[in-house]
């Protein structure tokens, strides 16, 4: 059994940046140090940095009472109202946002002071999608594929949750288009997360199995899954290589590993020697 390993996978851009922001701080402050939330959608990397003293919390109300040294913004960002209420509390705040997740924060407020109608292309419950209709204004339209889409206003502005498909957005687009009169889009995708989604493409298309890696609730890697199977590949998300099943495997001649954008390396490569591991047995 031949074991392919996606190349674009684990951490993208702005997760390891979040993380290399998240280390720094809880060095200098030894304690003390909140994030709103997870900082990214990685059980495993979410205990580590509570063992160095970096703490997850639901929201602003749960600092109070707390000795805080500083608050981290997760790299899917805030509300709007979070960020003032943050602010006006004297908290040090510490921004990990990712840069692409903040451009389509400020596409999504231009759109709305220009006097257009936004419609968001993502899922209302995730974190990154709820920052972005507090800048989004009354009368945004959150749509998780062209087939959500509401009567809309004359003049639309859309922005996209970064890690959803280009071909998702593609649908919308050509929806909207049939019924308004003008049109303004910002192209707020991330690169990373269209190459990895493209490459797992190509590597489905030639395997017998797919394994996915990472945080069950990770949107993008969720993404990735759900790709799989619309090729009908079998397919397993896993979060670590305790979840591998060697049954999976059997009479399979290749199989290929890809993860998501906030999969630690090193979870990969576990993964990877498990399977390896399999081969003889399976061949």
């Amino acid at each position: 059994m031949r074991v392919y390993t996606a190349k674009g996978g684990g951490f993208c851009f702005g997760v390891k940046r979040a993380i290399d922001i998240a280390y720094k701080v809880a060095g200098k402050y030894k304690g003390g140090v909140y994030t709103l939330g997870p900082i990214i959608h990685n059980p495993q990397v979410i205990e580590e940095l509570k063992s160095m003293g970096v703490m997850p919390v639901e929201d602003i109300r749960s600092l109070k009472g707390k000795d805080v040294g500083a608050v981290i913004i997760r790299t899917h960002g805030v509300t709007r109202q979070a960020m003032k209420k943050l602010t006006d509390s004297g908290y040090t705040i510490i921004d990990a946002t990712c840069p692409y997740v903040k451009k389509a924060q400020y596409y999504a407020k231009l759109l709305k002071d220009e006097g257009y109608q936004v419609v968001i292309l993502g899922s209302r419950e995730h974190p990154e999608v709820k920052g972005l209709m507090s800048y989004a204004g009354r009368g945004a339209v959150v749509v998780r594929d062209a087939t959500e889409l509401p009567p809309l206003k004359k003049r639309v502005g859309v922005v996209v949750q970064t890690t959803r498909h280009v071909e998702a957005l593609k649908d919308v687009l050509c929806a909207i288009a049939g019924q308004i009169k003008e049109l303004k889009v910002y192209n707020t995708l991330c690169s990373s997360t269209t190459e990895r989604l493209k490459e797992t493409e190509e590597l489905a298309r030639k395997v017998d199995v797919m394994v996915i890696v990472g945080g069950k609730n990770s949107a993008n890697t969720t993404q990735l899954a759900k790709l799989c199977r619309s090729l009908s590949v079998p397919t397993h998300h896993i979060e670590t290589a305790l979840d591998l099943r060697e049954s999976w495997f059997s009479g399979a001649k290749r199989a290929a590993i890809s993860a998501g954008a906030s999969t630690p390396e090193r979870l990969i490569k576990e993964v990877e020697r498990k399977i390896k591991g399999y081969r003889r047995k399976v061949s």
